[in-house]
């Protein structure tokens, strides 16, 4: 048997489990999230990097490439006369620094230096050249030691003529590639075999790489290559992570107090009795009251019982008082109603014989009860007298005495359950005039053991004859409790010492004259053999 301790601690702890899982899924996405991004903002701040030089070292050189044509038509020309056009053509292009004619392989004129008369592979090994060239190499002649950008086109089928321009590349290096700390630590161009880097000048190789990625992107319009050192962008995301933590955990536990509150009616001991009704998991169980006198069965109490396939049996105590509380005691009750004038065919076919169904006192708000009973129970005519057990747990003072006055017109009696005991008064007497007082099982379990409470019992029962009320003692175990109250005038007993609670379909062999039905069994759960309401 289930407890509302263990069930409400389950259901608690589930709740707890998926609101922490939730909080902790909503970390784990943040961070990896944050990690995702920043990774890639690291990313497009390489490219960025990366596709800037490039361009703007393309924007240098295309000029060279388009003016390539105005040049070398002055191949052969005197340098006297050549000078000045390759003058003004270098003070437009700006970057270049030199702008120089070459003839069978010597070096002629020159925009700076006017005639020269100096074999061009002095200055550089690797020209003349049938083939384009650009070289990265440093200047010899102008600023030593200097990085330029050599820029070579043939005119001559056997490459002993053309143009050779000279790009000033010092101040625009230190532009392009200037380092971006934490994501690029150094940058450097690479023409052919040859490296320029940042503050360190032209290198035949780039430094090893010490716990470092380098990314390259190549020109699609000249031969050269930027290269980008940093720490990596998973790396560097990654050490970036930490500062991502605050907001991660904040919003960790947003999610987590949202899957709290939108897990109160889901993951609930409410939202359980919802799929039990939807699901007719309640089982209808009744037991007799006998007459105190001839010893004969004059009626019945409905008790609901639960037989619950993921909880197993959950007693009456635990999930009525739930119910009321949330509101759902009236939707149990509509299902007992329906249950049991479904069932009627069981209980014997006479108006003597009761029914009592328990009713709590907020059905009794804005005529529901009455709307039931009109919808279920009298529209089927059934023979059997009906009696309205109300419930003391609720506040009598819900109960509407209209309806109270409605009901007895047609024919319901009203009994107070578990009369002397919650929110008894006497004064509900006066108001409700109930037909039936059903003396509470403590009072009758103090007969013959506790003085005080058996006073109790006699008052009652002294209060209900001189009322002219019928009266039920409920919880007879003993003997001597049923001679005691049969002594003192009470109409009609209920208790183990005549029959446990039992399923309806029991009933008719019971009445028959049989002993009451053993404890059966059904799959993994044993219906309950407590007497609990």
């Amino acid at each position: 048997m289930q407890t509302a301790q263990r069930i409400i601690k389950n259901y608690r702890r589930n709740r707890l489990i998926v609101c922490t899982v939730c909080a902790l899924l909503t970390l784990i996405l943040t961070l990896a999230v944050r990690f995702i991004s920043e990774r890639n903002l690291n990313h497009r701040n390489i490219l960025t990097f990366a596709n800037h030089a490039v361009e703007e070292l393309d924007d240098v050189l295309l000029p060279l490439q388009a003016g390539r044509d105005v040049l070398l038509p002055l191949i052969g020309l005197p340098c006297s006369v050549a000078r000045l056009p390759l003058s003004k053509h270098a003070a437009r292009l700006q970057t270049v620094r030199s702008i120089n004619l070459i003839q069978r392989g010597i070096l002629y004129c020159s925009s700076i230096f006017g005639y020269r008369n100096v074999p061009v592979r002095q200055l550089e090994p690797e020209l003349p050249s049938r083939e384009p060239q650009l070289l990265l190499t440093t200047d010899h002649s102008l600023i030593k030691g200097s990085p330029i950008l050599t820029q070579w086109y043939p005119s001559s089928a056997d490459g002993e003529d053309g143009v050779l321009e000279i790009v000033n590349i010092d101040l625009l290096s230190s532009m392009l590639l200037e380092p971006q700390p934490p994501y690029i630590t150094n940058a450097s161009l690479t023409v052919g075999n040859r490296h320029l880097l940042y503050g360190q000048g032209v290198v035949d190789t780039l430094p090893e790489l010490n716990n470092e990625k380098r990314y390259q992107l190549s020109s699609q319009h000249f031969p050269y290559t930027i290269s980008i050192t940093g720490p990596g962008v998973s790396e560097l995301a990654i050490k970036h992570l930490p500062t991502q933590l605050p907001l991660a955990v904040i919003l960790s536990l947003l999610v987590g107090y949202l899957a709290w509150l939108a897990t109160a009616s889901r993951m609930s001991f409410s939202r359980e009795i919802n799929l039990a009704l939807a699901a007719r998991e309640f089982e209808l169980f009744c037991q007799p009251l006998l007459n105190a006198q001839t010893q004969q069965c004059t009626g019945v109490e409905i008790l609901l019982r639960w037989n619950n396939p993921r909880q197993g049996w959950i007693a009456p105590e635990v999930f009525i008082p739930i119910a009321e509380e949330h509101n759902l005691i009236v939707p149990l009750t509509r299902h007992v109603i329906a249950e049991t004038i479904q069932q009627r065919h069981v209980f014997p076919m006479s108006s003597q014989f009761h029914v009592g169904i328990n009713v709590a006192a907020s059905h009794f708000r804005h005529g529901m009860l009455l709307k039931d009973l009109n919808q279920y129970w009298f529209s089927q005519h059934p023979i059997q007298q009906l009696v309205i057990e109300l419930t003391e747990r609720d506040a009598l003072l819900d109960v509407d005495y209209r309806i109270v006055r409605e009901l007895n017109r047609l024919g319901v009696k009203l009994a107070i359950d578990d009369f002397g005991t919650g929110n008894s008064s006497l004064s509900w007497l006066e108001k409700l005039r109930p037909d039936v007082l059903k003396i509470d099982k403590s009072f009758t379990s103090a007969i013959g053991t506790d003085a005080v409470n058996s006073t109790v019992t006699d008052i009652i029962i002294a209060l209900g004859k001189k009322l002219n009320i019928e009266l039920v003692a409920e919880g007879v175990e003993t003997q001597v409790q049923a001679q005691h109250l049969r002594r003192h005038g009470v109409h009609l007993l209920q208790g183990f010492l005549y029959a446990k609670p039992m399923p309806l379909r029991d009933f008719p062999e019971w009445l028959a004259g049989s002993t009451p039905p053993p404890t059966r069994h059904n799959g993994r759960h044993s219906m309950p053999v407590m007497p609990f309401r």
